[in-house]
């Protein structure tokens, strides 16, 4: 009985370490409620009427850096939406991986 109770201490404490180190992040919260807010405001710009052309966009924020990945129609737009990106207030770089879509 002794040692079942042991057996069950020890498997319940590598649980609760597995459980709390899920729980860890790289971020603190103020940083995780701010990418959060620039990635809102981000898709915001990127979804008006202006770039009505894009439907394809993953837009990704880490500690205020913007990633762009998807397609765009042109050259144009590729370089308007990084700029729309970097607009944005909290933002501290925009990584542009935009590709232009060349029709069929």
């Amino acid at each position: 009985m002794r040692r079942l109770s042991g057996v069950l201490g020890a498997a319940t404490l590598v649980v609760f370490l597995m459980a709390l180190g899920a729980c860890t992040t790289t971020q603190s919260p103020g940083t995780q409620i701010d990418d959060a807010t620039i990635h809102t405001a981000v898709k915001a710009k990127l979804t008006t009427d202006h770039f009505s052309n894009i439907v394809n966009i993953d837009i990704n924020v880490t500690n205020g850096i913007v990633t762009l990945a998807g397609e765009v129609p042109n050259p144009a737009v590729r370089l308007e939406a990084e700029k729309e990106a970097l607009s944005v207030n909290g933002v501290k770089k925009v990584i542009n991986n935009l590709q232009v879509k060349h029709p069929a």
